[in-house]
């Protein structure tokens, strides 16, 4: 399992998965402050929320290489024969994709909290929020990469499957942010039910693609 998740984070990080959720991050976090204007109690108001926003369209920007590449090479078909469930490779996948972009999504968010006029408590709560959420959203882009991987632009398919999958977690998270307890929990218990669901999902549908 270690083997297969240090993998999947090589992949990433050669795919540039560290610094792209940064770069991507940074520039929505600039352009955002030119679009409404310097009003700085607005920033404050609704960074939050582009912050959550930007660490989702973060998330989507791999998802063609979670499953697809492994697929067509015979990798999965190989994992099979030595005894892998295609749930455990599910599982690892989605470890190995939340590693490749939720520390540099945070790391970013921390970047750019004066770009989007978020105080010290506020920033905190975004952090936290971001550690629950982001292992959810890793398990729900695994599990729609594997439910396209066989489809022609599989991954703009995937991004279209999972943004309105998303919407809970990026409410949750958003709504956390106003010291809402109960957004927070909510959050949590979303993130969990996806990480426990969306491998089993995954896994299904990499066995029907392998048969």
């Amino acid at each position: 399992m270690i083997a297969l998740i240090v993998r999947e984070l090589r992949i990433a990080w050669s795919g540039g998965g560290l610094l792209l959720p940064i770069a991507f991050f940074l520039l929505v976090a600039t352009l955002f402050p030119f679009a409404i204007g310097p009003d700085a109690a607005l920033l404050a108001r609704i960074g939050g929320g582009v912050a959550w926003a930007a660490a989702l369209l973060a998330a989507l920007l791999p998802l063609d290489r979670l499953v697809a590449p492994d697929m067509e090479a015979g990798v999965v078909d190989q994992l099979g024969l030595r005894g892998w469930s295609e749930t455990s490779v599910a599982a690892a996948k989605t470890i190995g994709h939340w590693l490749g972009f939720a520390p540099a999504v945070m790391l970013a968010a921390a970047l750019s909290a004066a770009l989007l006029g978020m105080d010290g408590p506020t920033l905190i709560a975004l952090e936290i929020g971001l550690l629950l959420g982001t292992p959810g959203l890793a398990a729900l882009g695994v599990a729609t990469a594997a439910l396209t991987a066989g489809l022609r632009g599989g991954g703009a398919v995937a991004g279209l499957v999972m943004l309105p999958l998303a919407l809970p977690l990026v409410i949750f998270g958003a709504g956390g942010l106003e010291g809402g307890a109960g957004a927070i929990k909510l959050l949590a218990a979303t993130s969990l039910l996806l990480c426990v669901g969306a491998p089993v999902v995954a896994g299904a549908a990499m066995r029907i693609g392998r048969t």
